[in-house]
């Protein structure tokens, strides 16, 4: 109800307004908390009167008061604050403070953002909620709304997190665009009163030492009403990060911690060991749980002196407390100490938060959002998604590797480059408009390949400049350094966009996983996501088109094989089966039909148009996420641990493994399964590790080691390679790329090693040899060890990595010894000592192991084409590779038999002298 003395005061006041807004106005917007003013001079303002709202009309113009004397008039300044400012209802349908905005950038909202923001709020009150969107579906402002909604209804404080500081800037902007209140700092008096939205990082909250309060730290929590996490994959590597204390090879901590784990470290394999101690960037080796936990004490007075250090401050508060389960892995580089989770309850203020609310791209997995965050697994199931999901922009994607096997890198970084100039026949003469052509690249080395072709090159602490640049006009090739989220390029600002390779696991934790799943679905899923979302970065609107090269067999991979395809969302997949058909019909043809096709896209031809937008007319989203039970069970055995319920914890994941026919995560669940157990029976835990390494033989070796196993050669050898290929690949394209992919990993790259000898172990397989790891299997004897025959053996050193001049002593003395370990456990085998090596030539001071044999540059070379052209000549005609005799032929042909490969592809050592 409206005061005698307000309403005198309004009745003062309507002639004054009346008169200053003599001028027709064409609409009214509803729902906005202040005066509205609507055609005809009619003044409409919301009011309560009882409980139903009121509304007070004035119509018509007066004439003005006279006040005062002759001297004229004078109007009363207009109090604003006071005009509908009754007992108003708040708005809390995120679209209806949409339309309430003064300066709303558009007059309306997309409908799937609307879509979206109405699903949400009829599930407002489930406190983890997901919400899917294509990328560039306006996920920003439908959190950014949502945020306000809570805010409005009065829940809570609301912080909206970005991965990084340059996307919460961008978050910032979009907020001052819709004239949003946003907040920079916690003491901000308008986030303190509910006034206004903190937009800040992941880091910002997730530290040892946020100013949001950490359990135990004596400081007040800051109690939220909602957290929004926007890019919510994208942060969860930041959250990763939060919990991972690492300890850099130069802080006296770690040499402490070598010394007191040495003993073990050299159990489980003395050849990394060894790595470790000359500097091999690529050795990873986790201390025994065993050792971790019974050496609890002593590594807690060792470590905690430092808690106040730059390198522990933010860290240590949020593991100290479970440091017993932590899983601490030593490179040469660094000690890296992660527990199996994240403890996100040490961050009350996410933890208690009422609503939390995660944006994500539309991949089908969600269950990293349980293990990092303790979501609500049931309630993630049901995503928020829009109706259609055909919101997403054009684009044609393609890979040159899976249309025409000829075509290298090379040739396409020249086409990069004459696209960027306008120049789309290659003729060196400009026939079309010059385009903005971005380059993702995973880091600085891949970077040097597009240097001689780059306009610009920016990497993370300059993107805002790069950027910047792009929006503003025409640049020309610009190469993006490991940024594959978060960047907007609309419009013009990338119209042809180019990934050379996806980010590889860079800490030691993540490289020993990769290893240890190499082909399992959840780290598929962590690979197609960022393939998904480096993709996404030139279509942030549904208008908005891009055509997109993927450089590499491994890119080829993924757009080809099922097991990857399926994991893309369903307007990606859309966007590939129907860039497929196009490449079916350039099928081998050479890059005047790319350079057709891609032109086709960005000159918007009528009839590439109408079918892009027809393969996404009747797309939907999938109605409901996956979350792999492994992940619930991982979680929540955590979380028993951390109560000190351990076998509890073992029995959780206990249920899982039952459950999965993934043998490689059978095993490692299993390994953290001994970890748990061990805290109350070790002899169990032993055990249990024996039968862990029957199903991955990357796990940790149990104390009593594991007693090698002998191979035996194939019978037949193009029998076994027939069935292996049969088995591996079911059609030719796949059986192309996956060759190609598999060669690409055979590298002259310090931080590839891994990668080199795991291709290597798998080469030997695609050629019907058996081959092992024994190094990494049992600790001890060579990298690779092929049965070429029930008589020889093929005893494999790797020095990929290597860089040196010529081959050292001591890598000699490693060949050697491993020449000796197979002696030992094949004595009726004569072994054929083989290594990869950048020279043929030897040290000086080294001595030859006798028939070695040295597989150069060269001879790699030569080695990869014959491999090579025995795939694509199985793959050919009638697609043979399951057929005996055709494997048969191809072998003999290209030499690649068990008693040739490495007399032709190989070559003996030789001596500094003689080669000067």
């Amino acid at each position: 109800m409206l005061t005698q003395s307000d309403q005198l005061r309004i009745a003062e006041w309507l002639p004054l307004i009346a008169d200053v807004t003599h001028q027709h106005l064409d609409t009214v917007t509803e729902g906005a908390a202040r005066p509205r003013v609507a055609a005809r001079g009619i003044i409409l303002c919301r009011y309560r009167s009882g409980p139903e709202p009121g509304m007070m009309v004035q119509r018509g113009r007066r004439k003005r008061r006279q006040r005062g004397s002759a001297e004229g008039m004078r109007a009363m300044p207009l109090d604003w604050s006071k005009i509908g400012a009754g007992d108003q209802e708040p708005l809390l349908r995120p679209r209806e403070i949409y339309t309430a905005l003064t300066n709303r950038p558009w007059s309306y909202l997309r409908q799937e953002q609307g879509e979206v923001l109405e699903k949400w709020f009829a599930r407002k009150d489930d406190r983890d909620i997901v919400i899917k969107q294509n990328t560039g579906g306006g996920k920003t402002v439908a959190g950014l709304l949502i945020a306000q909604s809570t805010l409005n209804e009065g829940i809570g404080k609301a912080v909206y997190l970005a991965p990084d500081t340059y996307l919460a800037g961008r978050v910032r902007e979009e907020a001052a665009r819709l004239g949003l209140a946003t907040a920079t700092d916690t003491d901000d008096l308008a986030f303190r009163s509910q006034q206004a939205i903190l937009v800040t990082t992941f880091q910002k909250l997730i530290n040892g030492k946020s100013v949001f309060g950490v359990a135990g730290d004596g400081r007040d929590q800051i109690d939220l009403g909602i957290v929004v996490v926007d890019d919510a994959h994208a942060a969860l590597a930041a959250t990763e990060g939060q919990f991972r204390l690492t300890i850099p090879d130069d802080h006296p901590a770690y040499k402490k911690l070598l010394k007191l784990f040495a003993a073990d470290l050299k159990n489980q394999s003395l050849k990394v060991w060894e790595d470790i101690e000359a500097d091999d960037y690529t050795a990873t080796a986790r201390i025994p749980f065993w050792s971790w936990a019974q050496q609890r004490q002593t590594v807690m007075k060792m470590l905690h002196p430092h808690r106040l250090e730059r390198e522990f401050k933010f860290k240590w508060p949020l593991i100290s407390e479970v440091l017993h389960l932590c899983a601490a892995t030593v490179t040469s580089r660094s000690v890296e100490i992660r527990p199996p989770c994240p403890p996100i309850s040490m961050i009350p203020s996410f933890a208690n938060a009422r609503r939390r609310v995660y944006l994500t791209a539309t991949l089908a997995d969600d269950s990293i959002l349980v293990t990092d965050l303790n979501a609500d697994p049931a309630l993630l199931t049901r995503p928020v998604t829009p109706g259609s999901a055909a919101d997403l922009g054009d684009r044609m994607i393609l890979a040159p590797i899976a249309l025409n096997r000829g075509l290298d890198d090379e040739a396409v970084r020249v086409l990069a480059r004459q696209f960027a100039d306008g120049d789309r026949d290659g003729d060196n003469v400009q026939d079309a408009k010059p385009i903005n052509v971005v380059v993702l690249v995973p880091s600085t080395k891949a970077a040097e390949a597009w240097k001689p072709y780059a306009d610009r090159t920016f990497y993370v602490g300059d993107l805002d400049a790069g950027v910047a640049a792009l929006k503003a006009g025409h640049v020309g090739l610009v190469v993006l350094v490991n940024k594959y989220d978060g960047v907007d390029l609309p419009g013009t600002a990338c119209e042809l966009l180019i990934l050379d390779g996806v980010p590889r696991p860079m800490d030691a934790v993540e490289r020993r996983e990769a290893i240890a799943l190499a082909d399992s679905p959840a780290r598929l899923a962590r690979e197609v996501q960022r393939i998904e979302q480096g993709m996404g970065r030139g279509v942030r609107d549904a208008k908005d088109y891009c055509a997109v090269l993927l450089l590499g067999a491994n890119l080829g991979v993924a757009t080809h094989d099922p097991r990857h395809l399926n994991l893309f969302s369903p307007a990606t997949q859309a966007q590939l089966k129907l860039s497929r058909d196009i490449a079916n019909l350039i099928q081998g043809e050479g890059l005047d039909s790319i350079r057709t096709a891609l032109s086709a896209c960005l000159a918007r031809d009528p009839q590439w148009v109408e079918r892009s937008r027809r393969a996404l007319a009747e797309i939907r989203y999938v109605e409901t996420s996956v979350i792999r039970p492994e992940a619930i069970a991982l979680r929540r055995a955590f979380d028993l641990a951390a109560q000190g319920q351990s076998s509890a914890a073992a029995d959780t994941l206990q249920e899982a493994i039952n459950d999965l026919e993934d043998r490689a995560m059978r095993g490692w669940l299993m390994e953290q399964k001994a970890a748990y157990l061990d805290l109350t029976d070790p002899a169990a835990a032993q055990q249990l590790l024996v039968a862990a390494g029957r199903e991955n033989s990357f796990v940790l070796r149990p104390t009593t080691g594991v007693a090698p196993a002998q191979i035996k050669a194939a019978a037949v050898q193009a029998r076994e390679a027939a069935i292996f290929l049969a088995h591996e690949y079911k059609d030719a394209m796949n059986l192309v790329l996956g060759m190609r992919k598999l060669l690409e990993k055979i590298v002259w790259d310090e931080e590839r090693t891994d990668d080199a000898e795991a291709a290597w172990e798998q080469l030997g397989r695609h050629l019907g040899l058996t081959s092992t790891r024994p190094e990494k299997l049992y600790g001890t004897g060579p990298d690779n060890l092929w049965a070429l025959s029930a008589k020889r053996h093929a005893v494999v050193e790797l020095k990929t990595g290597c860089t040196a001049a010529t081959i050292a002593k001591k890598d000699l003395d490693q060949l050697g010894g491993s020449v000796r370990w197979d002696q030992e456990h094949h004595p009726e085998v004569t072994p054929l000592p083989v290594m990869i090596h950048p020279t043929g030539v030897l040290d000086d001071r080294g001595i030859v192991v006798p028939n070695m044999r040295v597989v150069t540059p060269e001879k790699l070379e030569k080695l990869k084409g014959a491999v090579l052209a025995y795939a694509v000549a199985l793959a050919d005609g009638q697609g043979r590779w399951g057929d005996e005799q055709a494997v048969a032929m191809r072998l003999a042909h290209g030499k690649l038999n068990a008693g040739n490969i490495f007399q032709i592809y190989a070559e003996a050592p030789r001596s500094a002298a003689a080669s000067r």
